[in-house]
């Protein structure tokens, strides 16, 4: 029994270094050739009708060439998936002793592999598709299992158990029914949720199909309307005394004369062009009807209508996060992550370490935008009334390193006293003060002695401020309330302090007069 359970074990752990969903003779990239080409809305109809009851392969190649023959639709199909490829990826770790941390460091070292940022965009296939399939090729040479690569795997490479709808299945001549299973450890599949109900319903390319169906209509439309008016109708004439040989000269001449644009007939023939005016704005129903669609395909995958076109000024990553709704994006991100933490990162844990309590895993956040202006106004208002605030805090919300130690820093430029004229008359200096003169020490004396008590003075105004920093959530909030607050603050303490300085004050001077 233990001989045989090892055994066992043996098998599967060679099965993972193996290659289980590549081509073969039932799992071929070709598939039964296009279904594009002549597409109908019955013929689509019937496709997405047995494409929810699991037969996939006729929709999953409608998807792909859905992404090859509308540039629109594949702009912003690969916008969205950029939008999301092109986030951070932090790791944290699953504790603070130094076994989590060294597993935090491997999953780490595994993000910044070259050929982790292909996972992700083979990953984010699913998007269009509804699921997507990258099998993990292990490498047991080294001392711990290490993924040598992640390779992308044609959807209709799968299926769905008939009985078991979301039970994936790989495609063998084995089983060509139910297929075969797929071992752990082995496989990411990543399968977006657009919307509840079945993986089989789920992938923006059911929702777009119809919409491109009517697209390639009114295209074919289009198209044949500007062959039918793009260019003027040319009309022919002869003459009463023409005959059979001169009417076929001419014919042939207006017949070419469209594309070639010359031709040659005999005195007595004229070719006329004859525009139709009733078609000059006719095209614009096309346009428009086009137009539109694509606003709906826009709607349908970005979540708004936002343009496509580039933006100057723009980067890449900038343009295309701003293009996608905010909400989406994060929802892609946090469901991309949980399948990376589901399918790698626990696997390449057990394998390496054993099951663990608590797992590291990886999150993919979309960076909140500072407003850089408002945070300027505010700790310009608040640090003077005594707010504390952390030199790095601002310095991570504003997007800046710590400078190094020998780094050329940036100050407050001063502005340098302005020089007398040099032909200006000099006065007489018997009048001026001694610089050692001892009210210079009696000033500061003064000074230090009012700065005692400052903080208990600046209390009851302070007070009200920092309670209210505490209970609200955002500087917008604290900015409404300090009307209130100031009105509020008890200001007598610090009246009598410095109307007690400006007195001694004035009185040390009177006295240096005299």
């Amino acid at each position: 029994m233990v001989r045989n359970k090892k055994s066992q074990k043996k098998q599967e752990t060679q099965t993972l270094s193996l290659e289980l969903a590549g081509p073969t003779a039932v799992r071929h990239l070709w598939g039964r050739g296009s279904v594009a080409s002549g597409l109908t809305p019955q013929r689509l109809a019937n496709l997405l009708k047995s494409a929810a009851e699991g037969d996939t392969e006729a929709y999953l190649t409608l998807a792909e060439e859905m992404e090859e023959r509308d540039p629109h639709y594949s702009s912003v199909l690969r916008t969205r998936k950029m939008a999301v490829a092109s986030l951070p990826v932090t790791v944290v770790a699953g504790g603070e002793d130094s076994r989590a941390q060294q597993c935090a460091q491997d999953i780490h070292r595994l993000m910044e592999a070259p050929d982790f940022g292909d996972l992700v965009d083979n990953a984010l296939d699913a998007l269009g598709k509804g699921y997507s399939v990258n099998e993990i090729m292990w490498d047991r040479t080294g001392v711990k299992w290490e993924p040598k690569a992640y390779r992308w795997r044609d959807p209709r490479f799968f299926l769905f158990h008939p009985e078991h709808p979301e039970d994936m299945r790989i495609v063998d001549e084995a089983d060509p029914i139910h297929g075969l299973s797929m071992p752990p450890y082995k496989f990411i599949v990543h399968q977006p949720r657009l919307k509840s109900g079945l993986t089989l319903r789920g992938g923006l390319a059911r929702l777009v199909a119809f919409s491109y169906l009517c697209k390639m209509y009114g295209m074919k439309d289009w198209l044949g309307f500007l062959e039918s008016y793009g260019i003027p109708l040319r009309l022919g004439k002869y003459g009463p005394s023409a005959s059979e040989e001169d009417k076929k000269v001419l014919k042939t001449a207006v017949a070419n004369i469209g594309s070639d644009a010359a031709a040659i007939l005999p005195d007595s023939m004229v070719i006329e062009f004859q525009q139709v005016a009733q078609a000059s704005g006719a095209s614009e129903v096309f346009s428009r009807m086009v137009e539109w669609i694509d606003r709906q395909i826009s709607k349908a995958v970005l979540g708004q209508t936002a343009t496509t076109e580039g933006t100057p000024g723009k980067l890449g990553n900038e343009a295309s996060q701003e293009a996608v709704r905010q909400d989406i994006i994060a929802a892609d991100a946090r469901q991309l992550a949980n399948t990376l933490n589901r399918d790698l990162i626990r696997p390449y844990i057990d394998i390496n370490y054993g099951p663990q309590a608590v797992y590291p895993r990886v999150m993919i956040t979309l960076p909140e935008k500072e407003d850089v202006t408002a945070l300027a106004a505010n700790l310009e208002k608040l640090v003077p009334l005594g707010l504390k605030v952390s030199a790095s805090e601002v310095r991570t919300k504003l997007g800046l390193s710590e400078p190094a130690k020998e780094a050329d820093l940036l100050s407050v430029s001063t502005t340098p006293a302005q020089a007398s004229a040099t032909n200006r008359a000099q006065g007489c200096a018997c009048s001026n003060r001694a610089i050692n003169r001892s009210q210079a020490d009696e000033i500061d004396l003064l000074a230090s002695e009012m700065l005692m008590d400052w903080e208990p003075q600046m209390t009851p105004v302070t007070a009200p401020v920092m309670e209210a920093i505490k209970r609200v959530e955002d500087y917008e909030q604290l900015i409404a309330l300090l009307p209130q607050l100031l009105d509020k603050a008890d200001v007598k303490k610090l009246t009598e302090s410095l109307a007690q300085a400006g007195l001694m004050a004035y009185g040390t001077g009177v006295e240096g007069q005299e």
